[in-house]
């Protein structure tokens, strides 16, 4: 997620505890603090999945670093909670994977860094081989891991957030930022608007504001779209919003002043729905704002009523409850009373997002294995089997999933994977996909992340690793 800035005390924060437990363990703290947010627990979610017990053979332990509580719970609890119903359907419908167990237990990080390390070091070693992979559940937390994880070599699955240099496994080898990382998201961004202009060649003397959440993933993309701008000879002109973003009435004024042709909108959590009433109290079109993927789920929308119709967003999958993935979710898991997350939120865009981090994995697990045997990996030989994971067309249709996410081949030095964009659109009740898939354009992200990851490795000390003989 883009960063971590929840203001709450810690004593408002409920420790790990394992998904059997929930029960028995600070109920009070956690399901009286999640009430006074308005979410609701699902009562299925308080019984799902075996939880961890460090022992068995043929089990494989998955650490979860969720947050339920906190300004930004509904995207913690949507995609880490579709995370373990994903891991409850490989159990229920397939075995596990190959035989192996998927043995789980969430740990509660309050979207706090901190938190997040707590919950780290709490995990790591549990299980006959330790942890699979790690989900630090914020950019600011990917940020306080890097060096704990490259140490205990366990790998860090971030999709669609984290350190976008990290993409660069060369310098980052237990970090993937899958799929699509900010700066390829702006190529693709800035490639949209172009076709709705009629080419490049159009975005000549256009002006863009960029409205920014003053954060470390906000400003992550300045580079790249200055970059752009020089480029294909526009304007862009930034706007920040002060965190958490709930008092925005100036900024906008000040868009609407700069009389901007497109708007590009990077909110996060209530300063969203915030920023888009305040763009339609200032005239301002939301057909012309795109905001990033944490500006596009239904939580984000909702709370803005009629004022959100028409506002476009990006996206690195499709959304919707009608893809066969689901439907076997529904029944393998949910229909044993077993679910993680409210059975209404399955589709939904922050579910779709947890379920990838599931099928990330778990399929990261099943081509470590045809290197190293059908038993429990270590954290570095999943990190072997995220760096030779390769979703053609023809596997994502065997899982389900057909449509809903880009073909991705990630390698010892993409971490990234290659994937493509897709935007959206909401028509007042649901979201519409309004375009095809987007490639970034890599010729001028790769650069910049190679530059990046190579002053961070000067800094480091770090010898980038050799992929010449790494091949998928």
């Amino acid at each position: 997620m883009p960063d971590q800035n929840s203001g709450l005390e810690d004593d408002a924060m409920p420790q790990c505890f394992s998904s059997r437990r929930r029960k028995s363990v600070a109920p009070a703290c956690l399901l009286a603090f999640v009430a006074t947010l308005g979410f609701a627990v699902p009562a299925a979610a308080q019984t799902a999945a075996p939880a961890a017990t460090g022992g068995a053979a043929m089990e494989q332990f998955v650490p979860i670093a969720i947050y339920r509580t906190g300004p930004y719970a509904p995207g913690g609890s949507g995609i880490y909670g579709a995370y373990a119903d994903y891991l409850a359907l490989v159990n229920a419908r397939d075995g596990g994977v190959n035989g192996v167990k998927l043995v789980y237990e969430e740990c509660e990080t309050g979207y706090q860094p901190d938190r997040m390390i707590e919950c780290y070091e709490r995990q790591k070693a549990k299980g006959p081989t330790g942890a699979a992979a790690f989900t630090p559940s914020g950019t600011g937390g990917v940020y306080a891991l890097i060096d704990r994880m490259t140490a205990d070599k366990i790998p860090s699955v971030t999709i669609g957030y984290g350190r976008t240099d990290s993409s660069d496994g060369r310098v980052f080898p237990y970090f993937f930022p899958l799929i699509s990382n900010y700066w390829s998201e702006n190529t693709a961004t800035i490639r949209y608007i172009a076709e709705r202009e009629g080419g490049l060649e159009k975005l000549k003397g256009k002006k863009i504001a960029n409205v920014v959440m003053d954060f470390a993933a906000g400003r992550e993309t300045q580079a790249i779209l200055d970059a752009q701008a020089k480029r294909y000879g526009f304007e862009v002109t930034t706007f920040p919003i002060t965190p958490p973003g709930l008092d925005q009435r100036a900024v906008w004024l000040q868009v609407r002043q700069y009389r901007p042709d497109w708007v590009l909108f990077r909110g996060w959590g209530a300063a969203t729905p915030t920023g888009i009433k305040e763009a339609a109290r200032a005239g301002i079109a939301r057909d012309r704002i795109i905001g990033w993927w944490w500006s596009g789920s239904e939580e984000d929308v909702t709370p803005a009523g009629d004022a959100a119709k028409g506002f476009i967003t990006a996206q690195f999958h499709a959304t919707g409850p009608n893809y066969p993935v689901f439907e076997d979710i529904k029944k393998y898991v949910y229909a044993k009373g077993q679910g993680n997350v409210e059975e209404n939120r399955i589709g939904s865009v922050y579910y779709v997002r947890g379920v990838l981090h599931g099928v990330a994995v778990t399929e990261a697990m099943r081509t470590a294995m045809k290197k190293f045997g059908n038993r429990p990996l270590t954290g570095d030989e999943v990190r072997w089997g995220l760096e030779h994971l390769v979703m053609t067309s023809e596997r994502i249709k065997q899982l389900g999933l057909e449509g809903l996410m880009p073909e991705i081949k990630v390698t010892c030095a993409d971490h990234e994977g290659d994937g493509a964009i897709r935007f959206q659109q909401w028509d007042g009740a649901k979201w519409v996909m309004i375009s095809d898939w987007i490639k970034s354009d890599q010729s001028m992200v790769r650069p910049l992340i190679e530059a990046s990851a190579a002053q961070f490795a000067k800094e480091k000390g770090i010898t980038p690793r050799d992929c010449a003989g790494e091949t998928n």
